[in-house]
């Protein structure tokens, strides 16, 4: 498929897509930062739906460099790398305050670590884990805010809105290794 060049002039948000270990993603921006990241579907006309849906008017476009460098971070972690996304600049526009700072605590979860609902909603101050669980099914930015890192606290997964549900969150907590204790993990000996 040919992508169109689009016209920054006319246009204000951009996606594009890109192979990971885990299918075919798609990163959506506008000159503020990442608008969206969205998992694989089924296939690539579906996922080009599923983000034309999310974020109507945007235009698929080549990358510029500041976004192939967040591309080539979330591929590597895909593939089981110790990246740190929290540098990623998002544009949360449209984020209520609530929202933002759950998203903040999850970006604080290092790859290979998790945290329950209830863990994230102390480090907010609030006794509601049911609410922490809704705000990260509104994540638009999964993977970069790594809401498959926020878990149930009695072992079992919880949520996950992205297609492929449970199964997708346990594969990407199978990619990082990721575990409940303090033991070090690979991210751990690397760093």
């Amino acid at each position: 498929m040919r992508i169109m060049q689009a016209n920054p002039s006319t246009h204000t948000a951009f996606y594009t897509l890109f192979e990971t270990t885990i299918g075919l993603c798609g990163l959506a921006w506008n000159k503020r930062g990442v608008i969206g990241f969205q998992l694989p579907e089924d296939h690539a006309p579906k996922t080009r739906s599923r983000i034309a849906k999310r974020f109507p008017g945007v235009v698929e476009a080549p990358p510029p460099p500041d976004i192939q460098h967040i591309i080539a971070d979330v591929t590597a972690l895909l593939q089981g790398e110790a990246r740190d996304l929290s540098a990623v600049t998002l544009d949360m526009d449209g984020v209520s305050d609530f929202d933002r700072g759950v998203y903040e605590v999850a970006r604080s979860i290092p790859p290979g670590r998790v945290l329950t609902y209830g863990e994230v909603a102390a480090r907010l101050g609030i006794n509601n884990a049911r609410a922490i669980g809704q705000s990260l099914g509104r994540n638009p930015f999964a993977v970069i805010v790594p809401c498959h890192r926020v878990v149930a606290a009695d072992g079992r997964l919880g949520g996950f809105s992205a297609n492929g549900g449970a199964s997708t969150k346990l594969l990407l907590l199978a990619i990082e290794g990721a575990r409940r204790d303090e033991s070090p993990t690979l991210f751990d000996l690397i760093s």
